[in-house]
């Protein structure tokens, strides 16, 4: 990435979460835990998914692939966040500030439209039961798939291709942990409220619309559930309180962002922690501990590779 000839500034630095060396050591013992477990939980349920010929239905497709993009969003920039931890100056190149922007939208978008793919396969599952292999075949499953990170990283596109022709000549320091958009913007050395406008808008269109996509999908569902009592609906209703919960602490924070974007309190990047490094956790958390299915599968695949050692 190259930018124009008025951008001095080489990299940005990075104020991190606090100058409190006590604080940063306990950032980073409690940031570690929730990372590596994220990302093995994530791991974790991509390998039972894939092992089990019971979990090989859509739904679970659909999960694999969200625990992917949790797995991608848990490393844009954690990592780099646990080892300033130990740095006095955290910086980082403007290619690589570049980078992390393009990264986290690409997830985040495409996290989204996952999510509606995901809302979409247990309305069908509730609401046309007798159609539901039909409709759900793998060949739509890889098209909500494939659009879904399309659609993540246009999105993500769109507000890097104006971004990195900005004109920066100082400040350039970042008061976060990574490259939050909004707050690059900022720091360009000319009026930013025309882009600031934009991404806004192309920010708050792609969550919003996801946002009432679910709303209105999960209002179906439940408006058909009160008029059925079959079993087939009961289980397909006892994963619906998981993709909801997923839903309201993924959009809660995002919407949040999106609709407050350059107005930022210093609290704000205490919500970024959560939503950057948390939400990737929500997934093995809410999706293993709440789905018999999922916890059956491990607890197979755990004996089985007990046995395998004892042979």
């Amino acid at each position: 990435m190259a930018h124009t000839n008025e951008s001095i500034v080489s990299e940005f630095v990075l104020l991190g979460l606090s100058n409190s060396w006590e604080l940063q050591l306990f950032f980073f013992a409690i940031f570690s835990i929730v990372y590596v477990t994220s990302v093995l939980g994530n791991v974790m349920i991509i390998i039972v998914i894939f092992s089990d010929s019971n979990l090989n239905s859509p739904m679970y497709f659909l999960l694999s692939n969200l625990s992917f993009i949790d797995i991608c969003q848990s490393n844009f920039a954690t990592p780099k966040m646990l080892i300033d931890f130990f740095i006095e100056r955290k910086t980082i190149s403007f290619e690589g500030c570049m980078a992390q922007i393009f990264l986290l939208h690409s997830f985040v978008g495409s996290e989204m439209m996952l999510l509606v793919a995901m809302a979409y396969d247990r309305f069908v599952a509730i609401c046309k039961p007798l159609h539901y292999n039909t409709i759900m075949n793998p060949r739509l499953c890889i098209i909500f798939v494939s659009v879904s990170w399309a659609v993540g990283i246009l999105h993500s596109v769109s507000h890097l291709v104006f971004t990195v022709d900005l004109p920066f000549c100082g400040p350039n320091e970042v008061d976060s942990f990574f490259c939050d958009l909004p707050l690059v913007i900022k720091l360009a050395c000319m009026d930013t409220y025309g882009m600031e406008v934009m991404t806004l808008t192309n920010s708050g269109l792609i969550s919003l619309s996801c946002f009432l996509a679910l709303i209105i999908s999960y209002t179906v569902i439940l408006i058909t559930v009160r008029h059925q009592s079959s079993s087939g609906s009961s289980k397909a209703l006892s994963t619906l309180t998981a993709h909801i919960t997923v839903v309201i602490l993924f959009f809660g924070p995002c919407i949040y962002f999106y609709i407050w974007p350059f107005s930022r309190l210093s609290v704000d990047k205490y919500l970024s922690v959560f939503y950057t490094v948390c939400t990737p956790l929500l997934n093995p958390i809410i999706y293993s501990l709440r789905n018999e299915d999922v916890k059956s599968a491990m607890r197979k695949l755990r004996n089985h590779h007990v046995n395998s050692w004892k042979n």
